[in-house]
This record gives structure tokens, C-alpha cells and sequence, in this order.
């Protein structure tokens, strides 16, 4: 190869002449450039820059200047260069011509191919030549910026911008050529030379415009429609991290810097703000990040009021500095983090609608390097900030109406996992901790339990601890309670934090554990766990006590717990309250049952009757009514002795055939019998002796009457048996005092006929017992009727409902409209018919109704000197032993109030109970009498004395 004017011998191979150099004759594939020649008999010789291929030569082509001689092939001559008449594909550019009868010819810039020639095409500015699309100089400079350029260039750079300096101007061709010609040239092989020709057939592969090219014009062509196409861009984009990418990129085209950073205004868990930069060092042409990408860990913070960034945020100045390194204010950690020589500086404040600095936006290096923004590019920027001020906030916005609708559907979770399990506490507090870990996504997750919440001294009963999946392989069974012991828990249940918190109801935020002296940072060196961030917060009752701690340690992500997580978690940690409370309560429920069913057990077996006696009367032989006397109306209530009375009512449920028709079993019977005497307490009236002439007086009253043909059969055996258990368990006071007293009968049926309800729960109880349903073989229909005639019947028997219903009653037996077809009628004359047995003592025989009232007095005075020790109340008239000598008196106002209407009312529906009103009328006669004496044997009496209170329904004897 010869340069710069050498020569290559004749009959060399491969010769190339360059800058005047020539190819001799024979030669193959020399090439000469600038001005050299490729001569006679040369093969593929190429003559450049007035270069000339002679004849005989093949495929020569002679560029800029250069002729192909007759009979050349191939020989395209460019740039004034001429194909002589008989060469074939021969190509004339820049005024260059094609001889006639040369073929695919083409002359372009005002070349012109002569008539013959075939497929010739006229250029652009009036030329011939063929139908190609671009010369092989043009071929050549776009095969050379294809290789320059990356595969994925969606712009070509405009004309002139990427030339090259190169030597001093030439003739003929210039500087211009040359320097085109160095940097388009094909490297000089006919491989490359072919793969140029090729390259007009094949499209190079190039990227679709993007959005940000589309811009890009926008801004050459069009500054309003690219301002607004900036605007539109942002005021779509709701995801935070996406419009902040946007808006550095955005800030960059418009002032023309090379760089951009982009901060937002945070609050941190101790309420200062700072300034957070989640994506920074944005430029021009970069992605997008996709919307739901991870977070970026290296996220920069910049504290409020620091550097450039924190005097804007705190100021709401902007400031312009051409040098930032000479500006005091300028911190160059950022710099030192990103590798980034930070110079000319634009930084301005982001506000929204309301005025407030919600963010800071900072250009960097204004372009081309070496100048500053100026003032148009702050005019800039301040018309367009505003509009991303309002982007941020609505974004900011959206993130908190997510964040909010994630945190209620989370509770809305956390509540129906923990009212679904409220039976074990161990299983709630594992559920509590599970979700705790999955709400605020932290490593270790505790909640302690105080021991008693009324002590002022701290002290936890029972600690349970879990640990995150990502630090325990086994986290399903790294739950623990305090029975397993560790020096965590040990930690756990030790250390000041918790107990701070369990004292004074605070919760406590913790970023840095050891930089703050509550937390004792050499205990925690003992726990095996490496403490960074703590949140405790004290867990609360339904009435507002502080029953236990929850804590959560260290966020998965190595943040500290900001204000959203505490407010989460206290909010969390109140369903959590009332579910452990729950449980608690159910377990002290499930305890205290545990405890009555105990103790039920232990009074089944001392109330329940033995064996022996059970068997005494299975064997006994049972005498008929007359014997017994319990189908009189006037029957002695004393006649009977205890034993006898059991006798007596066996043989009632004989005679009314319910033993039969009931399937009752004989030996269940005799043991129920027995065991409801053995519940009735040794009191003065309300005794077992009371129960039983209640059930002889109804028993007389059915078969006497003939009431057995107004009620059912079931009817029948609900009120046999209420009367025998309408007073079981009673305690010789009245509902009246269990009320003052506000007893234990009190607070469990309440105030409504207490003692009544209390009676009937005693009945069942029995009935329940083994070995004591007399109702075992009714159908279930029948018994849940009887259950029901059975509480009707017991209720009936307190005052105050008499009272309520009496009117109703004394109606229907006036008018006489009363129909015992009708269940209503029924009901009504069933509770009169068990108030007047429960009253019948006034229908006896005088000697018998006058032992009874005292016995009945002799209680209430009992109850009357209780109320007077005990509830330091003065009592009523007729509970009062100071005033016993006016019980005639009571007793007239008693039997003219309570008795007497009612049996005139039975009367009317049954005129045989008659005999029951005149023995009625006959005591009050008595009564009247000895009132007279008192009156006539006194002297005039006080007015306090001479008019008593008349007693109303709470001085009722039951």
C-alpha cells in the first residue's frame, strides 16, 4: 500500500494509492485516492478526487471528479465525474453524466443520462437516471452513520452537527468533502462495498417514537402546545412515584439542565419535617419507573432547613447560584452519595392550592456546561410548578385514600378473625400477633397481660412473643407464652418501656432505641435480639382499663415506625382490647360455671333424698282421700305431719290420674316428692307445710268444683305441680326487701317478681337432677307446654300480678262473657285459681286461719327487724314487731283489699266454692271483733297510730 503520493508496481495485488498516489497498469483492486489513478487493466481500482480508472479497468469507480474510461464496468463517477458510452451501471452524481447506451445509469443534482439508456431516472433538480433510491455516495454516508449511531436512535441529529474537522479546503472538492469523506467512507473491501449496495434493499431496526420525543418536537416546533402537553401529562398521573419520575423529567427539558432531583415534604414519628427525594438525578430520555415498583433504597433524606434543599423547603425562597460550591448553604452529601459534581444550581419550592411548600424541585447544571439559568428558565419553572403542586397533592391525596381504605378493609379483617375465635386466649393473641406482623410488617411482634388491672403495681400475668417468617424459618411454631421461658421474655416482661406504657396508658415511638434513655440497652444485650425501633401501645377494655401491652419491634424495611404505623396499630390494638377481653370474660364464665356446676353437684347430693327413703314410700301402702281428708275445702292444714303429707300428695296425683295418663314412673315420683320437701327451707310460713296445703286446697278445688273439666290434662299437672313448687328456696323475705337489699336474687332475676323466678329455676333444677323427671316420658310438644303452664302457674303467684290481671278477670265473671274454650281465658282463671290457694289459709276455719296469720306475721316481723339492722330502714306497719298489737286492723284491711273480691269472683264462676266465701266473711267477722276490744280497751291513740298505712302489694306474704 502506498500513501501520500507513493505508487505500487505494476502487476502487485491489493494495491491501494492514497492522496495522489497511483495504481499501476494490471494492477488488481488498487484503489487511488485524491487525485491518484487507477490504470489500464487495473481490477476494482476505485479512482477518488479526479482520480481516472483507464480503460480496459473493472468495476473502478473514480468518486469526486473521477472518470470511468470506455468499456469500464461498474465505474460510477461522482461529483463531476463522467461514464463514458458503452460502460454498464455506470453512475453520474452531482452533475456526473451517463453516456449513451449505458445501463441503470443515474444522474443526479442536474446530471442528465442520454437517450438509449435504460432504466435512467431523472434527479431532483431536472437530471436522468435510474430508479434508484440514493447514490452510492449516499448509500455510503448512511451504511457510515448507521454504524456510528446505536440500534435504538429514534432521531437523527440535524445536518452539520455530527461533522468532523478535518484538513485545510481542497480544490475541487474542499475541506467540506474531505471531512465527509472521513467520516463516511466504507472501509475499502469489496465485502463492505457489496453490503452498501445491499443496504438500500434492508430497513435498519429502529424504536417507535416516544412520548418523550413527541415532546421533544413539541418544543421545537410549538412552545404552548408543549407546555400544556407537560401539564396534561402530570394532572393524569395519580401514583406518586411515577409523577415524581415525570416531573424531574420534566423540569429538565424545560430549563435545559443536565440533571434534576425532585423532594417531597414528610413528616417523621416525632412530627418534624423533612425532606425526602425517592427518585432524583432524573435526565431526559430515561424510563419511567412502572407503576408498583419496590422501594428505592437509596432513597435520600435532607433535613428540614439544611442545605439548598432544606433553606427553600423552610424559606420558600428559590434560589438561582451559578456556582453551588461557593455557596454556604450548598451540602454536598448528595454529591458524595451519587458520585454527581453538582454546578450551576436552580431550586425552587412546590406548593399547593392552599399556598403550603408541600416539595422542592432543584435543576441542576444548566446545558450546554459552563452557564447558569437564567431568568426566563425561573419564569419557567415558576408557571409550571404551580401545576405540579396540585399533581403532588391530589396524588398525595389518593395514596391516603388507598392507604385508608387498605387500613379499614385490614381492621375489618382483624375484627372478624378475632370474634371468631373468642373461646382461647392463647389462640386470639396468636391471631393478634399475626396480624400485627402483616399490618406493620415488622420482625418481632409481643403482647403482655397484666396480672390484676386494679393493682397500681405493675406486674404482667402472661407474655406471648412471635417472630417474622423472614428472621425464623419455623415461625409457625416460634409462638411462645411465658411458660417457655427465654431471656427475651425474660426482657419482654422486665423491661421499663412496657411498664411505662401499662402505667400510664401512653404509647411509645421509638426510632432509635439506643439513643433514648427509657430503653436500657444493656438488658437488651442479655435478650439475644438486636432492638433498632420500638412502638408500644397499652391495650384497653370495653371500660376503658388497661388490661395488657402490645409491641412491635424493628420494621422489615430497617425504618423506624412513623405516625401512620402508631395510629394504625392503635387502632388495631382497640378490637384487639375488646377480643382479649372477650375471652377473658368467657374464660371467667367458663370458670365460674365450672365452679356452679361443682357446687350444684355438691347441693344435688345433700338436698336430693337418700335411697332408704325413696324405698320407705315406694313400699308404703297409700290411703284413699277420705282417709286423708284432702278433698275437703276445710281440710286442718296442721292434720298431716311431714311424712303423711308426702302420702297425701301421692295419692293426689293418683286420684287425677296423671300417673297413668302421663306415664309417670312411681319410684321418679316418690324421689321428686321428697326432694322438693328437702328444698324448702326451715322457715316460719314459707315452709314445705305452706307448698303442700297450697296443692290440697287446689286439688279440693278441682274435683269439688269441677274445674277438671275447664282445664286440660296438662293444664291440670302444671298446676299440681307449680303449687308444690311455687315457694321452693324461699328465705323468709319478700321481693320488696331482696330489692333494698339488692341481693344476689336481686341482681340475677332482677326486681320484677324476683323470688317467683327464682322458684320456678329452683323447680327445673330438680327436674333436671337425675332421677327426677317426672316429665320424662311426655312428648316433646307436651313438655315444652308443660314448661311453660308450669312458669305461668309459679309467676301467678306474686301480688303484683295478681293485681294486674285481677281486673281483667273480675270483667269477664261481671259480664259474664267469659269463654274457657279461649287459651286467654284459660290463662287468666289458671292465675286466680293459684292466688287463691296460695291464699286459701283466710278460707279455713277460724282456729286454723288465725295460727296461720300468726305465723305469717311472726316472718314478716322477722323481716321487718332485719331491714331495721341491716338496711337501717324503719319498716312498713305489718312488718314491724312494735306494732303487732294492730294486726287486726291489718288483717281487716288485708281480707277487704286482697281476699274477699277474689273469692266473690270464683263464687260467680263456680257456686260450689261458696262454702270458701262464708269461711272468708266469717274470720273477717272475727278480725272485726277483736278490733273493737282493741279499740274500746285503749285509750285514744296518736294520730300516727290511729291511721296506719294500709299495706298495698309490696306487703305481699310471698
Amino acid at each position: 500500500m502506498n500513501t501520500d503520493g507513493g505508487t505500487a508496481p505494476p502487476g502487485s495485488k491489493t494495491r491501494m494509492g492514497t492522496d495522489g498516489g497511483t495504481g499501476p497498469a494490471a494492477s488488481k483492486d488498487g484503489m487511488g485516492t485524491d487525485g491518484g489513478t487507477s490504470l489500464a487493466s487495473s481490477s476494482d481500482g476505485p479512482g477518488t478526487d479526479k482520480g481516472t480508472a483507464p480503460a480496459r479497468s473493472k468495476p473502478g469507480p473514480g468518486t469526486e471528479g473521477g472518470t470511468a474510461p470506455a468499456r469500464s464496468k461498474t465505474g460510477p463517477g461522482t461529483d463531476g465525474g463522467t461514464a463514458p458510452p458503452g460502460s454498464k451501471e455506470g453512475m453520474g452524481t452531482d452533475g456526473g453524466t451517463a453516456p449513451g447506451g449505458s445501463k441503470d445509469g443515474m444522474g443526479t443534482e442536474g446530471g442528465t443520462a442520454p437517450p438509449g439508456s435504460s432504466g435512467g431516472g431523472g434527479g431532483p433538480r431536472g437530471g436522468w437516471g435510474l430508479r434508484r433510491r440514493a447514490s452510492q455516495k449516499e448509500l455510503r454516508r448512511t451504511f457510515a452513520r448507521s454504524k456510528a449511531c446505536p440500534a435504538t436512535r429514534t432521531y437523527e441529529e440535524p445536518a452539520g452537527v455530527s461533522a468532523l474537522a478535518g484538513p485545510q479546503e481542497r480544490p475541487g472538492g474542499g475541506r467540506r468533502r474531505a471531512m465527509l469523506r472521513k467520516a463516511s467512507s466504507l472501509p475499502p473491501t469489496s465485502a463492505h462495498i457489496l453490503s452498501a449496495l445491499l443496504e438500500s434493499r434492508v430497513s435498519l431496526p429502529q424504536c417507535p417514537p416516544t412520548a418523550l420525543d413527541y415532546k421533544c418536537h413539541l418544543r421545537r416546533h410549538s412552545q404552548p402546545h408543549f407546555f400544556l402537553e407537560l401539564v396534561k401529562d402530570v394532572s393524569n398521573d395519580l401514583d406518586l412515584t411515577s409523577l415524581s419520575q415525570k416531573i424531574l423529567v420534566f423540569v429538565r427539558l424545560l430549563v435545559d439542565a443536565h440533571r434534576g432531583s425532585l423532594f417531597l415534604v414528610e413528616a417523621t414519628a416525632a412530627g418534624k419535617k423533612t425532606l425526602v427525594a425517592k427518585v432524583f438525578d432524573g435526565q431526559a430520555g430515561t424510563p419511567l419507573r412502572p407503576h408498583g415498583s419496590a422501594h428505592d433504597p437509596s432513597e435520600v433524606q435532607v433535613p428540614w432547613g439544611q442545605g439548598i434543599v432544606g433553606y427553600v423547603g423552610e424559606r420558600g425562597e428559590t434560589v438561582n447560584i451559578p456556582d453551588a460550591y461557593q455557596d454556604h448553604r450548598f451540602n454536598d452529601e448528595i454529591d458524595k452519595l451519587t458520585g454527581y459534581k453538582t454546578k450551576s444550581l436552580l431550586c425552587m419550592p412546590i406548593r399547593n392550592s392552599d399556598g403550603e411548600i408541600i416539595g422542592v424541585a432543584q435543576a441542576i447544571n444548566k446545558t450546554p456546561g459552563g452557564t447558569r439559568f437564567t431568568e426566563d428558565d425561573e419564569k419557567v419553572m415558576e408557571m409550571y410548578l404551580p401545576f405540579c403542586g396540585i399533581a403532588i397533592a391530589n396524588a398525595q391525596l389518593f395514596a391516603a385514600s388507598r392507604k385508608e381504605y387498605d387500613r379499614s378493609r385490614a381492621l375489618l379483617e382483624v375484627v372478624n378473625d378475632l370474634f371468631e375465635e373468642q373461646t382461647d386466649l392463647e389462640k386470639i393473641v396468636k391471631k393478634i400477633m399475626h396480624r400485627a406482623q402483616t399490618l406493620l410488617k415488622c420482625e418481632r411482634c409481643s403482647v403482655l397481660l397484666l396480672e390484676d388491672i386494679e393493682s397500681p403495681v405493675v406486674k404482667f400475668a402472661k407474655s406471648f412473643e412471635l417472630m417474622s417468617p423472614k428472621y425464623n424459618a419455623d415461625a409457625e411454631n416460634s409462638f411462645k407464652d411465658s411458660v417457655e421461658k427465654s431471656p427475651y421474655s425474660d426482657w419482654l416482661t422486665n423491661n421499663s418501656i412496657v411498664e411505662l406504657v401499662a402505667s400510664t396508658g401512653l404509647p411509645v415511638n421509638i426510632s432509635d432505641a439506643f439513643q433514648d434513655p427509657r430503653f436500657d440497652a444493656e438488658a437488651e444485650q442479655f435478650s439475644g435480639f438486636h432492638i433498632r425501633s420500638v412502638l408500644c401501645v397499652p391495650i384497653w377494655n370495653s371500660s376503658h382499663q388497661i388490661i395488657g401491652v402490645a409491641q412491635v419491634l424493628n420494621r422489615l424495611d430497617g425504618k423506624p415506625f412513623d405516625n401512620a404505623d402508631q395510629r394504625l396499630f392503635e387502632a388495631f390494638v382497640i378490637f384487639c382490647g375488646l377480643g382479649i377481653n372477650n375471652t377473658i370474660m368467657y374464660d371467667q364464665v367458663k370458670k365460674s360455671w365450672a365452679k356452679q356446676s361443682v357446687a350444684l353437684d355438691v347441693l344435688s347430693y345433700h338436698a336430693t333424698c337418700s335411697k332408704a327413703e325413696v324405698d320407705k314410700f315406694k313400699a308404703a301402702s297409700i290411703p284413699p282421700v277420705s282417709e286423708l281428708a284432702i278433698g275437703d275445702i276445710h281440710f286442718n292444714d296442721f292434720s298431716l305431719d311431714v311424712d303423711a303429707m308426702i302420702t297425701a300428695a301421692l295419692r293426689m296425683f293418683m286420684e287425677l290420674g296423671m300417673v297413668q295418663k302421663f306415664k309417670i314412673d312411681y319410684e321418679t315420683l316418690c324421689r321428686w316428692l321428697l326432694t322438693v320437701r328437702k328444698n324448702y327451707r326451715m322457715v316460719l310460713y314459707h315452709n314445705w307445710r305452706h307448698a303442700f296445703n297450697v296443692c290440697q286446697l287446689m286439688f279440693a278445688m278441682l274435683t269439688t268444683a269441677g274445674f277438671q273439666e275447664i282445664l286440660t290434662e296438662v293444664e291440670i299437672l302444671a298446676v299440681i305441680v307449680g303449687c308444690l313448687c311455687h315457694d321452693l328456696d324461699h328465705r323468709g323475705t319478700n321481693n320488696a326487701f331482696q330489692a333494698k337489699s339488692g341481693s344476689a336474687l336481686a341482681q340475677l332475676y332482677g326486681t320484677s317478681a324476683t323470688l317467683e323466678h327464682h322458684h320456678f329455676n329452683h323447680a327445673v333444677m330438680i327436674l333436671q337432677s337425675e332421677g327426677h323427671n317426672i316429665f320424662a316420658k311426655l312428648s316433646s310438644k307436651d313438655y315444652s307446654d308443660l314448661m311453660q303452664l308450669l312458669k305461668q302457674s309459679i309467676l301467678a303467684t306474686d301480688l303484683t300480678l295478681y293485681f294486674e290481671r285481677r281486673t281483667e278477670f273480675f270483667e269477664l265473671v261481671q259480664k259474664g262473657n267469659y269463654n274457657w274454650n279461649l287459651q286467654q281465658h284459660r290463662d287468666i282463671f289458671r292465675s286466680m285459681l293459684m292466688t287463691a290457694c296460695d291464699l286459701g289459709a283466710v278460707t279455713k276455719p277460724w282456729e286454723i286461719s288465725r295460727q296461720v296469720a300468726e305465723l305469717v306475721t311472726s316472718e314478716f316481723f322477722e323481716q321487718g327487724d332485719r331491714e331495721r339492722a341491716e338496711l337501717k330502714l324503719t319498716p312498713s306497719a305489718i312488718f314491724d314487731r312494735n306494732r303487732k298489737d294492730e294486726l287486726p286492723r291489718l288483717q281487716l284491711e288485708w281480707i277487704d283489699s286482697i281476699c274477699m273480691p277474689l273469692y266473690q269472683a270464683l263464687v260467680k264462676v263456680n257456686g260450689k266454692l261458696k262454702p270458701m266465701l262464708d269461711s272468708v266473711a266469717a274470720n273477717r267477722s272475727k278480725w272485726e271483733e277483736m278490733h273493737l276490744k282493741q279499740l274500746l280497751t285503749q285509750a285514744p291513740s296518736s294520730p300516727s297510730s290511729s291511721s296506719p298505712s294500709v299495706p298495698g302489694p309490696a306487703a305481699d306474704i310471698n
